[in-house]
């Protein structure tokens, strides 16, 4: 079956204007066996016409799986079936945004409000394509404050099907919370996700939400299946580049920050020469030097020169220059 062998051990969560292909592309220098999810999909823009442009991506970021967000069986099934034909390695669909527009279109979040609709979609996508079709969610909403009704979606969704849940241990308040604020507040309740996968042992559950550490990272995973991780990975993009010799036993040497830069360059200019401006992929390494010496001179160079018409790869190796030279152990990639 297509996607049968996908790990989950390890993800980088979907984040608008974060995880286009151009930071998918380098955090998969990183990491070789990290799952990339796209940004979420609206299902109304593919099925209007804009799949081509939606789902395009790198073929070296597999394996990585799309998000949908949408709410209409037909719209699913069809861009289930369109993400099967780009050859993505799983579809996914958004039960956990929060934004006020997304409610409006009524998907998201709110879904948690009607799980037999939710488990409506996901037969439908089931029945569309032979992708795994998982299920990113919130452990509730509003005044959900229990743990029943997050068990009661499950199971409910379950039934058609669906058997891998990613879990943001956190609650989404939909009204009066800004997205932003729906990262940090309320509390997280790691421990909800945890009795899941206990009631739920034929289930793989993924956590997600506040994990900053391959340590924590560790301690996870022995209470679940997989953890996904979301703004740390942005932020501090070089925490990755341990995590498949300490997480997937890969004995292949770790690049240093300064390789993963040239290994990117050659992205860089062909993307140029198609007409993408600089900045579209500078601003994905602002954070790589994040903790080491240099990494203000590294963020302030590329942040002003990246931005300026006509800039090109001179500006990611000028900022390079400002870097103490090799300023970490590692050795060549073979």
């Amino acid at each position: 079956m297509i996607g049968e062998f996908i790990t989950r051990r390890l993800s980088i969560a979907p984040m608008m204007e974060c995880t286009d292909p151009h930071e998918r592309y380098f955090l998969r220098l990183c990491s070789r066996h990290a799952l990339l999810y796209t940004e979420m999909i609206p299902t109304q823009a593919v099925w209007h016409g804009r799949g081509e442009r939606l789902l395009a991506y790198n073929t070296e970021e597999h394996p990585v799986a799309v998000q949908f967000g949408g709410s209409d069986p037909r719209q699913l099934a069809y861009c289930a079936r369109m993400a099967e034909g780009y050859g993505y390695d799983e579809v996914n669909l958004n039960v956990g945004c929060p934004s006020a527009r997304v409610q409006a279109g009524r998907f998201g979040a709110c879904l948690m409000a009607e799980p037999s609709l939710v488990a409506e979609l996901v037969a439908c996508m089931r029945e569309a394509t032979r992708l795994p079709v998982t299920v990113k969610t919130r452990i509730g909403i509003d005044q959900q404050h229990g743990y029943d009704a997050l068990a009661s979606f499950v199971e409910c969704v379950a039934g058609a099907g669906c058997r891998t849940f990613i879990v943001h241990a956190r609650k989404a308040w939909l009204q009066g919370l800004s997205p932003k604020e729906n990262r940090a507040r309320p509390p997280l309740r790691h421990d909800r996700v945890h009795r899941l996968k206990r009631d739920f042992p034929q289930l793989e559950i993924v956590i997600n939400g506040g994990i900053r550490t391959l340590e924590q990272v560790e301690e996870q995973l022995s209470w679940v299946d997989g953890v996904m991780l979301g703004r740390e990975a942005y932020r501090n993009p070089y925490l990755l580049a341990n995590a498949d010799a300490r997480l997937f036993g890969d004995t292949r040497p770790v690049r240093t920050r300064h390789e993963l830069v040239r290994a990117y360059l050659p992205y860089v200019e062909r993307q140029l020469a198609g007409g993408a401006r600089v900045s579209c992929m500078t601003r994905h390494i602002l954070g790589l030097y994040q903790g080491m010496p240099g990494a203000r001179a590294w963020r302030s160079h590329l942040s002003e020169w990246g931005s300026r018409r006509g800039a090109g790869t001179e500006v990611i190796l000028q900022a390079l220059s400002l870097l103490p030279g090799e300023i970490e152990i590692g050795h060549a990639i073979a």
